[in-house]
């Protein structure tokens, strides 16, 4: 079970029950990924709520790998989620919120 206040989230893909979080291996793989030169670079760039589905699956994916799961990005970018791109979306908020703002919002808006 997803633990808000450890900044995990519970989401439904390919109908399967995942746990994410942007653990600080997570966070590193994505400033890395993102060209981030620090985690407020990292967290800038989220803000600006321009976000590509390349983005998209790396989020995902980091949070997946944060959790304990060893999903390539490429099996993530092939499970469906609910609602199609928005439920997608709906989760990388989530997680986003979940680990860079509180945990009431990430609670909020659940699946």
């Amino acid at each position: 079970m997803a633990n808000l206040h450890r900044g995990e989230i519970a989401a439904e893909l390919g109908g399967s029950e995942y746990t994410l979080c942007l653990t600080l291996g997570a966070l590193a793989e994505l400033e890395a990924a993102f060209g981030a030169e620090d985690l407020m670079a990292l967290a800038e760039r989220f803000e600006s709520g321009r976000l590509s589905a390349r983005d998209a699956i790396r989020i995902l994916g980091a949070g997946l790998r944060g959790a304990g799961n060893t999903m390539k990005d490429d099996e993530v970018a092939a499970l469906p989620a609910a609602g199609g791109l928005a439920g997608h979306l709906d989760i990388v908020a989530r997680l986003l919120s979940a680990t860079f703002g509180t945990a009431e919002a990430a609670s909020a808006n659940p699946r």
